[in-house]
């Protein structure tokens, strides 16, 4: 009897704890904090209250890093959220995140990126044709949509030929990142004529109330998105048990720290009228300092910077429909690993398209707003649910090993979900068209469910 047996290629813990480090921090910080600023100060109307939105995002933010250390360290697979959800509430639940993950969160994420990179690039006089369409039939395609979809192939890419090569990609430009934003700080407060009366002023005409709060923390919990992603490449990261729980907490919290800082340095310059405004706040309160040189080059290392964004989107993003693939409930041919390069190639390769569809079907304008709007509902409807498994494992499996546990357990996590849900339940009304879209996208996956699943049934092992 033969004993040679052909075994297919797996994925390689290639990622160690900068990397996986770099990962949150670089993944989080990308336009958010550079564009939702005016977005903010609209709803709201007031410099307090947008740096209160700024402080309880990242609070919430931090509750949810915080639950998912003791998930991600206890079940360190390929997947992150969605095997926690298939584990706790079975394998239909599983593939509805999955399916809305690979639907709609990482392709509308990604071509929120790539959108706010071409509106950075285009406050360049060099790039001003970025608007001017380049193809006017059979539908118009401006050269701001060809770049973004050239920025999510170029990542994508990276993404294909190593995880290794991604990580240190992230891990040097996150590096970069820092440094610009530390720099952005300590320009603002140089400014001779910056005051702290700025944060009492306020914009006349924003939505205000309780809704306008929560459509800004929206905005605020956009910018911070992205924390989660680590998770998805537990397969990947070396010793997951410890670099998991350390990566996310203290990831999250220099994130919260910076955006503070930097929120505190553009008020500190700009009053509220300003801000609501300016379409780029942190460019617009250098520029005051050092002039537009200035305000170019931050712009520059930001557009630089977003690109790491992108690079831990698409890779946290692809591992999804990798690990239900695996499972025998999606096309098998999303669970290949390149056997040279060791990625999830497939799954790369089929997510880019879905995101340069994206960017084909959204015109340039307005589609900033259009596409985090739609991103968000399914994002938090999934956090909160991923983030409940918490409680399910620890009823269910009170004896399983827990390398790490979660700080304030059970306050901290039911906070994250109480606010979650109150969360969704805004966005939902604030934006009902994309909402409900979302929403009927997430239960077209029921029948998809089935149809694998009766597949997978008659399939011999």
């Amino acid at each position: 009897m033969n004993d040679t047996t052909t075994t297919r290629p797996e994925l390689v813990r290639d990622l160690g704890l900068s990397h996986a480090g770099a990962v949150v921090v670089g993944t989080i910080i990308g336009s958010g904090i550079f564009l939702v600023p005016r977005e903010m100060m609209q709803a709201v109307g007031s410099a307090r209250v947008v740096y209160l939105a700024w402080v309880v995002g990242g609070l919430l933010s931090f509750f949810g890093a915080l639950t998912y250390a003791e998930l991600g360290a206890m079940k360190p697979q390929a997947g992150g959220e969605y095997v926690y959800v298939r584990d706790a509430y079975g394998p239909l639940a599983g593939f509805l995140y999955a399916w809305t993950w690979f639907l709609i969160a990482k392709p509308a994420s990604i071509a929120t990126v790539t959108t706010g990179l071409v509106r950075i690039l285009a406050t360049f006089p060099v790039f001003s044709f970025f608007s001017q369409p380049c193809v006017t039939h059979p539908f118009t395609i401006n050269y701001g949509q060809l770049v973004a979809i050239g920025a999510a192939v170029l990542v994508s890419w990276l993404n294909y030929i190593g995880v290794r090569k991604a990580g240190e990609f992230q891990f040097l430009f996150t590096l970069l990142k820092v440094a610009i934003i530390l720099g952005i700080v300590a320009v603002g407060f140089s400014y001779h004529g910056g005051t702290w009366a700025n944060f009492a002023t306020e914009f006349a005409g924003a939505k205000g109330g309780v809704a306008g709060f929560f459509a800004a923390l929206v905005a605020a919990l956009w910018a911070y998105d992205g924390w989660n992603d680590l998770t998805m490449v537990a397969g990947e990261i070396r010793n997951p048990q410890r670099n998991i729980p350390l990566s996310l907490i203290w990831g999250v919290a220099t994130v919260g720290a910076l955006y503070i800082l930097v929120n505190a340095a553009v008020q500190y310059v700009l009053p509220a009228a300003t801000v609501a405004v300016s379409e780029r706040p942190a460019s617009d309160a250098v520029a005051l300092v050092l002039g537009r040189a200035g305000a170019s080059l931050v712009s520059a290392g930001m557009a630089i910077s977003m690109l790491v964004t992108l690079n831990g989107t698409i890779m946290s993003g692809a591992r999804v429909p990798f690990a239900v693939a695996r499972d025998g409930y999606f096309f098998q041919a999303l669970a290949e690993v390149h056997p040279r390069f060791r990625t999830p190639s497939v799954a790369i390769v089929v997510q880019a398209v879905l995101a340069i569809v994206l960017l084909l079907l959204v015109n340039e304008r307005g589609s900033f707003r259009q596409f985090f709007s739609l991103a968000i509902f399914a994002e938090w409807l999934f956090y909160m649910i991923a983030g409940s498994t918490v409680f399910v494992f620890r009823r269910r499996e009170p004896q399983a090993q827990r390398p790490y546990r979660v700080l304030g357990y059970p306050v901290v996590p039911a906070v994250f979900i109480a606010v979650s849900a109150v969360l969704l339940y805004y966005t939902f009304t604030d934006n009902l068209r994309n909402s409900a879209a979302g929403t009927a996208a997430i239960l077209a996956g029921i029948p998809v469910f089935y149809f694998f699943a009766q597949r997978k049934s008659v399939t011999p092992k």
